[in-house]
């Protein structure tokens, strides 16, 4: 199958990229700077030759957006909803002009979608929270849900803090817990909704093999630990102690409104993806650490 991808330059496509071409699958990337022979196997288009790249594909992947670990100013926060309202319109576009639509779109959102919700038991039926990630991700949702209008069959994928070896907060964690001086985030009581890179590459390719999925789906284990239990897991997997915490303040001071995606507190559970039959290879924190780093 000839799938199309968006963002695949960054750590969940890359990985995802290579199994792709790992299953025989043809992958286009849709890039703001394509390179030619960047990779074998994979074909690099640029976004104005987007309704050329989706001709005759199966199947869509959208992962583009702008990175939202960055202190939040202004324009950081306009680019932030900007690229990924942006990304869907000129797929919308390009799927419009091609003669030979994709059957499937599996778009990206976030666990962001949630907000902050304490120790609330969170589903995919759970309603949006507020705040300015929240809103973020209702429009960047309702984007992707007017595919359907187009033939395509959508499914959108919360995902969840997603753990890997070689990007992501796991990345950003490792040096500092390896020299001992890693704790927890504010008070260590937030909920911490993760999931291994690897699942979640089995699960963004979950629906292109399954005619039946579509819709919402939590892209995050079945087993969400709180801050203080992830940080202890780490310190265990890496034999270290971790006993200096990063107080709230601090964060506030240091990264701005961005200091939010560390404290609040997001208990996700992926019901409905579980009840479409997907199942997870990693669904404790202390085997998928192991795996990673052990």
């Amino acid at each position: 199958m000839k799938v199309v991808l968006t963002g695949g330059s960054g750590f969940i496509g890359r990985a995802l990229t290579a199994e792709l071409l790992k299953k025989g699958h043809e992958v286009v990337i849709v890039s703001r700077n394509p390179v030619a022979g960047a990779r074998p196997g994979v074909t690099q288009e640029s976004w104005g030759a987007v309704a050329r790249a989706l001709d005759g594909a199966g199947a869509i992947v959208n992962l583009a957006g702008e990175p939202v670990a960055q202190r939040w100013t202004k324009a950081v926060k306009d680019r932030i909803r900007t690229s990924r309202l942006g990304a869907l319109g000129r797929l919308a576009e390009g799927v419009r002009s091609a003669s030979r639509r994709p059957s499937v779109l599996v778009s990206a959102s976030a666990i962001g979608y949630y907000g902050d919700r304490g120790d609330e038991t969170l589903t995919e039926e759970s309603p949006a929270g507020s705040g300015f990630l929240p809103a973020t991700c209702v429009e960047w949702e309702a984007a992707a849900a007017r595919f359907p209008e187009l033939g395509v069959r959508t499914a959108v994928v919360r995902i969840g803090l997603v753990l890997g070896r070689e990007g992501g907060a796991l990345a950003k964690m490792l040096p500092v817990f390896r020299l001992g001086g890693g704790g927890p985030l504010g008070n260590g009581q937030q909920w911490m909704s993760w999931i291994h890179l690897e699942d979640l590459v089995r699960l963004l390719i979950f629906p292109l093999e399954n005619q039946a999925v579509q819709g919402s789906l939590n892209g995050t284990s079945p087993a969400p630990v709180r801050n203080r239990e992830f940080t202890v897991e780490l310190a265990r997997a890496l034999s270290r102690p971790a006993f200096l915490p990063a107080p709230a303040f601090g964060l506030r001071l240091v990264l701005g409104e961005m200091a939010s995606v560390l404290l609040e507190s997001q208990k996700v559970l992926p019901e409905r993806t579980t009840q479409l039959g997907f199942e997870f290879r990693f669904q404790t924190l202390g085997p998928a650490l192991s795996d990673l780093v052990g």
